[in-house]
C-alpha cells in the first residue's frame, strides 16, 4: 500500500502529487497488489481531477475520512474499482483518534479542525471545512495519557487554533483561553505551545493567560499576511495593521519577553509598491522573529484565482528577497542577544551535526546543541549560551532538572482516578 499524503496551500505542491503518482504508476504495473491512495486536501479538492488524470489510483480520501482508509483499501479490493471519500464528517474524525503514542519528549495534540473565515487567497475552508471543535474531556484525556508517556511538551494544533469552542461534558462551552489553563493544570506537562492562530479571535482573555501561565511560552505564531490595509480588505482579513499591532502590545504588556513570527504572502494581485513598504514597515515595527513568507499561488476554486495579477514575477521575486533578509536580519539579532544567557531547553535527542551531543529547543524555538549524556534527554536543562549561528545555538550545561525548582509530578493516572466522575449509568468522564 503507498500512500501520498497531500497539501493544496500551494500550486507547486499539487504538482509534486502527479509527478510522484507517475512514478508510482510504473511500480503498480511491474507488481501485482500494488494499493495507490491519495489523501489529504489535494485530494478533496481535485479528487475528479485525480481521477480522470490517475485513473490507476485506487483509494482517494480527504482529511476528516483518514479513519475510514482501512474499509475503503478493503473495499478497493474486493471490488477491484476506485474508491473516492471526500465527504466532512465534522466530529466522526476526532472519534476515531488512535491510542495516543508518544514519540519524545514533544508532542502534538489536534484540538480543533477547518476554518470558517473564508479568506480569499485560503482553499483551507473548501477543503477542511467549517470550524469543528473536539470536546473538552477528550483533548484533556489525551494530554494526560501523553503526559504520563513523558510527554512534557505539548502543541495544540488547529486552522484555527484560538477559535476553539469544546463542548463540555455538563454542556457548556471551553474557550481557547479556558482549555490552556486547563492543559497547564496536568501535572507532568511543563511547557504549551499552540499553531496557528488568527488575529479575529485573540481577545483579551487569551492575552491574560500570558500573564498567569508560565508553562505557555513566550513565543507566538500569528500570521497577519500582509500590511496593507488594502490588501487586507482584498484578503478579506478581518483586521487591520493597527488592530494587529494593537494585540502585540498588549501580548507585550502581558509577557514582556514575548517573541513573534507570522505568515506574508507577497505579490497578491493589486500589491503596489506602497502597499509592500506598508508590509515592510509592519514587519519593522513589530520586530518579527521569525516568518514564513511566500509568493501569491492562485489556488483554483478561491475567489483570488479570479483577481488580475499585475506584479510582474521578477518583482514578485525581490519583494520576498527583501522581506526575508529583514526578517532573518532581525532574527539573527535577537539570537546575539541570547549570547552568555543562560536558557531553559526541552532535550529533543542526539544532535543533527553530531551524535556524540544533544539536541535542545528554546522557548522561541532555536535549537541549541551541545555536550551532554544521553539519559537528559526529555528532560529540562539550563544551558549557557556560547555561540551563534543562521540556524542554531550552542551552549554548555548549567544545571540539569534535578536542581531545578519544578513542580512535583504527580502520575497522571492518579490524578484522573481521583477527579473521575460517574452518571447514573456508570458511564466516567474526566474532569481535571
Amino acid at each position: 500500500v503507498l500512500l501520498l499524503n497531500t497539501c493544496s496551500i500551494r500550486e507547486k505542491a499539487q504538482e509534486k502529487v502527479f509527478h510522484q503518482l507517475g512514478r508510482w504508476k510504473t511500480l503498480k504495473d511491474k507488481k501485482e497488489g500494488v494499493v495507490i491512495g491519495v489523501g489529504g486536501c489535494v485530494a478533496t479538492q481535485e479528487g475528479d481531477h485525480i481521477r480522470q488524470r490517475a485513473p490507476y489510483v485506487d483509494v482517494i480520501f480527504g482529511p476528516q475520512t483518514l479513519h475510514r482508509l482501512p474499509e475503503m483499501i478493503k473495499s478497493s479490493l474486493s471490488n477491484e474499482a476506485p474508491v473516492m471519500d471526500i465527504s466532512f464528517p465534522e466530529i466522526e474524525k476526532f472519534d476515531s483518534l488512535p491510542e495516543p503514542r508518544a514519540e519524545g519528549a514533544t508532542a502534538f495534540v489536534s484540538i480543533m479542525e477547518g476554518c470558517s473565515k473564508y479568506c480569499t487567497y485560503c482553499v483551507v475552508p473548501y477543503t477542511r471545512g467549517e470550524e469543528v471543535s473536539r470536546p473538552m474531556d477528550d483533548v484533556l484525556f489525551e494530554v494526560a495519557q501523553l503526559a504520563e508517556q513523558g510527554v512534557r511538551e505539548v502543541n495544540l494544533l488547529g486552522q484555527n487554533v484560538n477559535a476553539y469552542r469544546g463542548p463540555t461534558h455538563e454542556g457548556d462551552i471551553c474557550t481557547f483561553a479556558e482549555l490552556l489553563r486547563l492543559v497547564a493544570s496536568i501535572d507532568g506537562i511543563d511547557r504549551i505551545r499552540f499553531t496557528t492562530s488568527h488575529p479575529l479571535e485573540f481577545g483579551d482573555d487569551i492575552i491574560a493567560v500570558y500573564e498567569d501561565t508560565p508553562e505557555l511560552v513566550s513565543f507566538l505564531h500569528l500570521p497577519v499576511q500582509s500590511g496593507s490595509d488594502r490588501i487586507l480588505t482584498m484578503m478579506k482579513r478581518p483586521h487591520t495593521a493597527i488592530e494587529y499591532k494593537s494585540i502585540i502590545r498588549k501580548l507585550r504588556k502581558a509577557r514582556p519577553d514575548i517573541q513573534i513570527s507570522s505568515d506574508f504572502i507577497v505579490g497578491f494581485p493589486g500589491e503596489s509598491n506602497q502597499d509592500f513598504q506598508d508590509t515592510m514597515k509592519l514587519i519593522k515595527e513589530v520586530d518579527f522573529d521569525m516568518s514564513f513568507s511566500f509568493i501569491f499561488s492562485p489556488r483554483p476554486g478561491t475567489p483570488a484565482a479570479d483577481y488580475p495579477c499585475d506584479v510582474p514575477e521578477q518583482e514578485k521575486k525581490d519583494r520576498l528577497y527583501e522581506l526575508q533578509q529583514t526578517v532573518n536580519t532581525q532574527a539573527m539579532r535577537y539570537s546575539r542577544l541570547m549570547l552568555g544567557t543562560e536558557q531553559r531547553v526541552l532535550v529533543e535527542g542526539p544532535s543533527k551535526k553530531n551524535l556524540m551531543e544533544l539536541r535542545a529547543r528554546t522557548e522561541n524555538s532555536r535549537v541549541v546543541n551541545f555536550e551532554g549524556s544521553a539519559d537528559l534527554i526529555g528532560q529540562f536543562v539550563d544551558v549557557k549560551i556560547t555561540e551563534v549561528f543562521a540556524n542554531s545555538l550552542r551552549g554548555e550545561v548549567v544545571r540539569t532538572e534535578k536542581d531545578m525548582d519544578l513542580r512535583s509530578v504527580i502520575s497522571p493516572t492518579q490524578m484522573m482516578a481521583n477527579t473521575k466522575r460517574e452518571d447514573e449509568l456508570g458511564v466516567a468522564t474526566f474532569t481535571p
